[in-house]
């Protein structure tokens, strides 16, 4: 596949297989992929956890946007965004002016299948459990439908099934 003059943006709940997708449409249409998190914690040198523990949730949050700034003017790439990105009315602008954001969605059930072993999810910090997941996915519900171009279950899909339902919607 070509690759694309504008940044594939794959946003949703942790969990949903964004960093996964991300790499595997990176091949796919020869892109840089961009995994948010790893940057601003490559950038910060510290991790997301600690970034969250000594500076607090705002600071992140700036560091988002001005890494979706930055992201916007270089085009080009898949950007796997952290699951609270879409908080930020002005990320979802940064995201939509020069990119086609998909919103990767799954259960509860899968999404804490998939992070109950991982320590690494300050959200989570405390209530790793489903019904917590569940909350939280119906509290950010609303922000994620209304930046999505696309919406794609994951939910008993493999990598290829849906990146071929992302590519099908970036053709022209």
């Amino acid at each position: 596949m070509k690759a694309l003059s504008y940044n594939i943006v794959l946003i949703g709940f942790m969990g949903t297989g964004k960093s996964t997708i991300a790499r595997k449409l990176g091949y796919l249409y020869k892109m840089d992929v961009v995994e948010m998190d790893e940057e601003i914690a490559r950038r910060q040198g510290m991790s997301i956890a600690d970034i969250f523990a000594i500076h607090g949730e705002e600071y992140f949050r700036n560091l988002e946007t001005g890494l979706l700034r930055k992201l916007k003017a270089r085009g080009g790439c898949v950007v796997s965004c952290g699951g609270g990105a879409v908080l930020r009315e002005e990320n979802v602008a940064l995201m939509k002016e020069n990119g086609r954001v998909v919103l990767l969605t799954a259960t509860p059930r899968t999404v804490y299948g998939r992070v109950k072993d991982n320590t690494r999810r300050p959200i989570l910090n405390g209530n790793m459990n489903e019904e917590y997941i569940a909350a939280l996915m119906e509290a950010r519900r609303g922000k994620y439908e209304a930046a999505a171009d696309v919406v794609i279950a994951t939910d008993g899909k493999d990598i290829g099934q849906i990146c071929g339902e992302i590519a099908s919607f970036l053709r022209p």
